[in-house]
């Protein structure tokens, strides 16, 4: 980790999202008191843990392997923590049988992990952690093993346990989709450093970094040198009306796919021209890839009643709004980066 400084709301949806090797899982697990920062302070409400072991924290974690007790049933398994606690037998029932409910497993409480699907075996995991109201759930890539229809059926069903339970979700995943959906704010990561933290559509529609626009969905970049006022001449020679914000210098400039129009522009909008090279049908919209003077530019294009998509070898005139284009820095090179 590269001194990273993070403020996570009580109560809020948290995710950490990077690729691979970025410090994401190393930040969770020094939340978790499973690794121990050289420096600094880890603060949960209002105390710092530093140097506790993770069970004197009062903190959870869900794991993507599920990690249930396969000899206990679902029922046990849920109730294990409030037993280690001494919770008599009474408040235990209750507690139990109302986490159980509340994630879907209410009726399958005697039956063992192995007799489970993996989507009720990690609602079970989670109702084991969530049983004893921590002040923070950890949840560490816990959709991973699941198929793409259950983890987008269970996202939504995380999202709801969290707003019922209003206890803080810190999540972390490689998922750009799965973060977007599940949580209130983001931080995204890169090489153990936070390149920026916002809420989903703040990031998505104005990323600060080439690293962000580029992770976080798919961007058109365009690199070029401020030309004038609100102007960036590209690499082809075209100028673009785009909002600097006071920068100077080499810019690159990022259009999402959705906010290109095949088409003549309209009054004050970008326009480039190209050829359209590959097109992709996918249901609500169809894929281009068309070669610009520019570069490549991928444009999602709605299909609507009647509409004929433009074969390859095509014409294409792009077109888009100055108010759907955006600017970052462009990225260095490792080398120069790492100097």
């Amino acid at each position: 980790m590269d001194g990273i400084s993070l403020e996570i709301p009580s109560g809020s949806f948290f995710a950490l999202l990077g690729p691979s090797g970025c410090g994401k899982t190393t930040t969770l697990r020094m939340i978790g008191g499973f690794e121990q920062p050289d420096e600094g302070a880890i603060v949960l409400g209002g105390r710092d843990v530093v140097g506790l072991p993770p069970h004197k924290r009062d903190v959870n974690t869900v794991f993507q392997s599920y990690a249930l007790f396969p000899h206990l049933t679902v029922y046990e398994n849920v109730a294990f923590g409030l037993r280690r606690q001494g919770i008599e037998s009474a408040e235990l029932r209750r507690r139990a049988g109302e986490t159980m409910e509340l994630v879907d497993v209410g009726a399958l409480g005697k039956r063992k992990p192995r007799q489970l699907s993996g989507g009720q075996q990690q609602r079970v995991a989670l109702a084991r952690a969530l049983v004893n109201r921590p002040r923070v759930l950890l949840l560490d890539e816990p959709l991973g093993a699941l198929d793409l229809k259950l983890r987008k059926q269970l996202q939504l069903e995380l999202k709801r346990v969290q707003h019922e339970v209003g206890i803080t979700f810190v999540h972390v995943t490689h998922d750009q989709e799965e973060a977007m959906t599940m949580a209130d704010t983001i931080a995204v990561m890169h090489r153990g450093r936070v390149e920026q933290l916002g809420e989903p559509a703040e990031l998505y529609e104005r990323p600060s970094t080439e690293f962000v626009a580029g992770f976080l969905g798919v961007s058109n970049l365009l690199r070029g040198a401020v030309s004038g006022p609100d102007r960036v001449r590209i690499d082809s020679g075209d100028e673009l009306n785009v909002a600097l914000g006071g920068r100077t210098g080499a810019v690159a400039v990022g259009i999402r796919p959705e906010k290109l129009r095949l088409g003549p522009p309209r009054e004050g909008e970008n326009t480039l021209s190209g050829t359209v090279k590959e097109t992709a049908y996918v249901g609500v919209a169809t894929q281009y890839v068309v070669s610009t003077g520019a570069g490549e530019l991928v444009v999602y294009a709605q299909n609507t009643d009647g509409s004929r998509p433009l074969a390859p070898g095509s014409v294409a005139l792009l077109s888009w709004s100055a108010e759907s284009t955006f600017v970052v820095d462009p990225q260095l090179p490792d080398a120069e980066e790492a100097a």
